[in-house]
């Protein structure tokens, strides 16, 4: 009965896909000799038979006829008087086989059997899940919400392995329910004590590069490379491209017609707002293209110290920094260089920062995190803009610009 208890445990997993039966087999020997070992002080001379479909276990100890009172290991050794209670024709020096039964074991080796095995069987599996995930690294996945929690969403995917979606890899839109399936990358995998802990991002640009191979043909096939992709999630994004083929046009094949190749995308990135650039070795052009869809005037680059600044119409300097600075950032981040922006024909203007004296410096910092750090800058825009455009209050932008007419009118007249 002991027998049958143990494979039943054993047969709890024998079912298991990630487990073939050889590799279940071998476990349970190793769990049996260790139970021998323990018991007998060693077990190279126990023979260990396991039939796990019909639940059939033995195990045979082997040992040597030895004439009465000269049995010095009683393990590997056995006396004739023994020897003939088993078969009656024994002689001294022949080999006997004979079975142990579990019970011979006693019971709580029995119990500590059973333990180990459901141990090792589970470390095995998550030795596996580990390997499995760890080839799958960088690549897209899909699973189903299972939990959800304040800091991560816990998924499961179709075999139940657990795959966890913390909060800051989150896009900030996002939104899930129980029970909806969710895309990401599998950004990392860690053995946490014997459990792999399987870490899932939609933030990281790898997702929007595998989006990229996953949604167009051209770049799943290789005729389209991307080069970088720089983001921010669920706001902007920034794809440079480039094609070997001069017959493809790389920006026009990933948006697609009126952005129809790209909608999915974007749609999946809650509405992340997504420039493709033809990629170039030209920095000049690159830069250029990079801050699209400001136009530049003139660019001058200083290589030592991998900065560049760029001469816009005003008009177009808005445009050039972007929404909270983003457009500015992302074109820096492509590029490698740091982008300082200048306005054609602004000569007389004032630095927002001489008006320390007068306009709080949070107040300034708030202004050049959308690239006005120039009195002419903020004179020219709209009062009801600029509230949507930064944090300050209406009351606080007319003051500043009250003050700047004053001060920046005074200081043109000088």
């Amino acid at each position: 009965m002991e027998n049958i208890a143990l494979i039943d445990s054993f047969s709890e997993f024998k079912d298991d896909k990630s487990i073939d039966k050889p590799t279940l087999m071998a476990i349970l020997e190793e769990v049996l000799r260790s139970a021998l070992k323990k018991k007998y002080g060693e077990d190279d001379n126990f023979d260990i038979i396991v039939n796990p479909d019909k639940g059939d276990l033995e195990i045979w100890r082997n040992r040597v006829v030895v004439a009465d009172g000269e049995v010095e290991d009683p393990n590997q050794e056995i006396s004739l008087t023994e020897a003939r209670k088993i078969e009656p024709d024994f002689e001294v020096g022949e080999d006997v086989s004979e079975e142990v039964k579990l019970i011979d074991l006693g019971r709580r080796s029995i119990l500590s059997l059973r333990q180990n095995l459901i141990s090792k069987v589970h470390e095995h599996d998550n030795t596996n899940i580990y390997k499995h995930f760890k080839e799958l690294e960088g690549e897209i996945y899909t699973a189903e919400v299972h939990h959800i929690r304040h800091r991560a969403i816990i998924l499961l995917d179709d075999e139940g392995n657990e795959i966890i979606l913390p909060k800051d890899r989150q896009i900030p839109s996002d939104f899930f329910r129980k029970g909806e399936n969710v895309r990401g990358i599998i950004e990392s995998v860690e053995l946490k004590g014997n459990k792999p802990a399987i870490i899932m991002s939609r933030t990281s640009p790898l997702f929007l590069e595998k989006l990229f191979e996953q949604e167009i043909p051209e770049v799943f096939d290789g005729l389209i490379n991307v080069k970088k992709v720089v983001r921010i999630p669920g706001e902007k994004a920034k794809v440079a491209v480039d094609s070997y083929d001069d017959r493809i046009d790389p920006v026009g094949a990933c948006v697609g017609m009126k952005g129809s190749r790209i909608h999915s995308i974007v749609r999946e990135l809650g509405n992340e707002n997504i420039d493709v650039i033809n990629f170039t070795t030209n920095n000049q052009l690159l830069i250029t293209r990079a801050l699209s869809p400001a136009k530049i005037t003139s660019l001058k680059i200083d290589e030592e110290n991998k900065r560049a600044e760029v001469m816009l119409k005003p008009e177009e300097v808005s445009k050039a920094i972007g929404r909270g600075g983003h457009n500015i950032r992302l074109a820096g981040q492509l590029t490698g260089y740091e982008i300082d922006v200048f306005r054609e024909g602004v000569e007389e203007d004032v630095e927002l920062r001489e008006f320390a004296d007068e306009i709080d410096a949070w107040v300034i910092e708030e202004f050049a995190k959308i690239g006005l750090d120039t009195a002419k800058s903020i004179l020219e825009q709209d009062v009801d803009d600029l509230v949507k455009r930064t944090d300050l209050e209406e009351e606080t932008i007319r003051e500043v610009m009250k003050v700047l007419r004053e001060e920046f009118e005074e200081e043109n007249k000088s």
